[in-house]
């Protein structure tokens, strides 16, 4: 008589976007495997991207982000899932994790076959305030939300302070400022977003005076006023300023903690160095999401990208190659977008900063022009820069502020870098054109005919 064989165990540690995805295929590429989620919080599969629309009432109900709950995942995807339960510890040479459950305190014990960390990421915090500060918020989860609901539902909140200027901290802006309140955001750098292109930075704040919201640079040595365990106000260069919720959106790091106690390596950035596989130094241990490294198309160097879709993307893979498959994942090419009020902004590829720090021989590109035409009523000016390779006039990257239409252009700026098309070959595209959705000379168009002048 044939023994029966022992079916596999892949254990995914962290549920929100990579684990999901990584479990779910898991389960797909080997029906047989026995899948296991562990999430330290209280919601699986959440749409983390949508937080600020939750704030702003865009999503009237929090529950439209919670894709899947323990009972429906199994129940859809075959996969046992545990929320608030904390994997603490890896013991690598015999398989096994520990776990917490979080609500009655107990440690049990896991083996597995293969492990899948998608940790994810953690947000950055100021060391001078505490968490323990009744008013003082972060917003990476569904959870988070619900203790910003909840106090202001509780309290008579009309000042908020937003400390960072990047897209967190500016689409928050944009929320709460919707929904009536006063809004002030700070941040230790000059000028909003101070990681994108200057011309950007300017155009934002002026965004931001326009729908009043105050802009304060240079804050980086803020005097905040702490009393009855609140942030009541802070001072700037004199004046004092009353505050009744504060917003910390600095930004955020891997989480990478459980990986660096299991001595797996790591990499420049501090997320878990992995390989094309997403395998990481251990050969029974994969790694997916913003607690990995991805390897930049542009500069084929490592980078951190904390970015939901790449997350999905590298869940597949190594949920897949655990459970026996033979996937990769290629080099990335950074590809974003803000709401900021009525405007939209987008970055493709490289900053200037980045080109420059990386010293490539470079130029670059820009205009200002209607984004449909003139005549039209809705007729707005939109922004655009390129920067390509002054060898090779091949695009290194793109920013873009306007309205709707940018997405398409950093979209299309992204097909150019992938299949390395230079950037002048954007005069000859046959752009589309009609009066209400589209100009009659699209910005691209004219920022090729420019890079195509540019003597090599």
């Amino acid at each position: 008589m044939l023994s029966k064989v022992k079916s596999k165990r892949i254990i995914i540690v962290g549920g929100n976007a990579a684990g999901p995805s990584a479990a779910a295929k898991a389960k797909r590429v080997d029906p047989n495997a026995d899948v296991i989620m562990f999430e330290a919080g209280d919601f699986i599969s959440t749409g983390t991207c949508e937080l600020p629309y939750l704030i702003s009432g865009d999503i009237k109900d929090y529950k439209k982000i919670v894709f899947f709950d323990e009972n429906s995942f199994l129940e859809k995807k075959g996969v046992k899932v545990f929320t608030n339960h904390l994997v603490e510890n890896i013991n690598s040479k015999n398989k096994s994790i520990t776990v917490k459950n979080l609500i009655d305190g107990s440690d049990q014990i896991f083996s597995y076959d293969k492990l899948i960390l998608s940790t994810g990421s953690v947000v950055k915090k100021i060391p001078t305030l505490s968490d323990s500060i009744q008013n003082l918020f972060y917003l990476k989860t569904v959870s988070n939300y619900l203790q910003i609901k909840n106090y202001c539902d509780s309290n008579n909140v009309q000042n908020v302070l937003i400390i960072g200027a990047s897209f967190i901290g500016l689409e928050t802006a944009d929320a709460f400022r919707m929904t009536g309140k006063n809004v002030i955001v700070i941040d230790s750098r000059e000028h909003p977003m101070p990681n994108s292109e200057v011309e950007i930075q300017h155009l934002i704040k002026n965004t931001l005076a326009e729908h009043d919201v105050k802009f304060l640079g240079n804050a980086g040595a803020t005097n905040y006023i702490i009393g009855e365990n609140r942030l009541k106000g802070f001072k700037f260069e004199g004046r004092m300023i009353d505050v009744d919720l504060v917003l910390v959106a600095i930004g955020f790091a891997p989480n990478s903690l459980l990986a660096i106690k299991a001595n797996l390596e790591m990499g420049v950035f501090g997320g878990i160095k992995v390989d094309n596989k997403q395998k990481t130094s251990d050969p029974n241990i994969f790694a997916c999401g913003d607690n990995t490294e991805v390897i930049n198309k542009i500069t084929n160097r490592p980078d951190y990208l904390p970015i939901a879709t790449f997350a999905h993307q590298q869940g597949h893979v190594a949920g897949a190659n655990a459970a026996g498959a033979f996937e990769f994942s290629k080099p990335v090419i950074k590809n974003i977008a803000v709401k900021i009020f009525d405007k939209t902004f987008t970055s493709v590829g490289l900053t200037s900063s980045e080109v420059n720090s990386l010293k490539y021989n470079s130029k670059s590109v820009s205009d200002i022009t209607n984004n449909i035409i003139k005549v039209m009523p809705e007729s707005g000016k939109v922004y655009g820069k390129i920067i390509f390779n002054s060898d090779t006039k091949q695009i290194l990257g793109a920013s873009f502020y306007g309205t709707d239409e940018v997405i398409g252009y950093a979209d299309l700026i992204s097909s150019f870098i992938q299949n390395r098309i230079p950037g002048d070959k954007l005069s000859e595209v046959s752009f589309n054109y009609t009066p209400p959705k589209s100009p009659f000379i699209n910005l691209l168009s004219i920022l090729g005919r420019k890079i195509d002048k540019e003597k090599i």
